[in-house]
């Protein structure tokens, strides 16, 4: 039997290529994936953020490549790799200067996965969306009318206007614009040094 590594005193693991290998128990592993990850256009401008889970699809698939990484080891089935911090693009994608698609994801991430009533912070599967105005009492589903809210609020509102309530709105609903997007990842990117070089300037 052939093995390409060391074996870490004590420990039992093999070391790849010099770099330790760590085991993720399952729990913090699921943790890891849902990490997020500064994505950079071809160009290295900042465009979007993403899952650790999806950022090392693009990697493998060839489509984007590291350029800084956590720290941490991610285990499949036949390799071991570093999960990013920031990943670039290998093509450059054209990016409208207009506001984002509506969707359930934009909406949490403009809200940062906080919940617009009570201001708690949540994982993405732990939260709803929220229409202020309800749909029954004609409200639509447009980027000033939805807003990010745990389960224990949207319960509460119910049906309601919020008049009709002793609830408010943390802040106003607003568009998901680039430049709404760019101040996310600011603000995100102040608990990960790794992605400052790329957001401050």
């Amino acid at each position: 039997m052939h093995e390409s590594g060391k074996r870490d005193k004590g420990r039992g693991k093999l070391r790849h290529h010099g770099e330790p290998v760590h085991d993720v128990p399952k729990g913090r592993k699921a943790l890891l994936l849902q990490t997020p990850v500064l994505v950079l256009n071809a160009s290295y401008e900042p465009i979007n953020i993403c899952g650790a889970r999806r950022a090392v699809v693009l990697v493998l698939k060839g489509l984007a490549m590291p350029e800084e990484e956590n720290g941490h080891d991610l285990h499949a089935a036949r390799i071991t790799m570093r999960v990013p911090s920031v990943i670039r693009l290998l093509e450059y994608r054209r990016i409208p200067h207009q506001t984002r698609a509506l969707s359930r994801k934009n909406i949490l991430l403009r809200d940062r996965n906080t919940c617009q009533y009570c201001g708690v912070v949540l994982p993405s599967g732990e939260l709803t969306l929220d229409h202020v105005i309800p749909r029954s009492r004609g409200g639509s589903s447009t980027w000033e009318n939805l807003v990010a809210c745990c389960h224990t609020c949207n319960r509460r509102k119910g049906n309601r206007l919020l008049l009709e309530t002793d609830m408010k709105l943390l802040k106003e609903p607003r568009p998901f614009t680039l430049h709404t997007s760019r101040h996310i990842m600011r603000m995100i990117g102040r608990s990960d040094t790794k992605w400052r070089k790329y957001l401050f300037y």
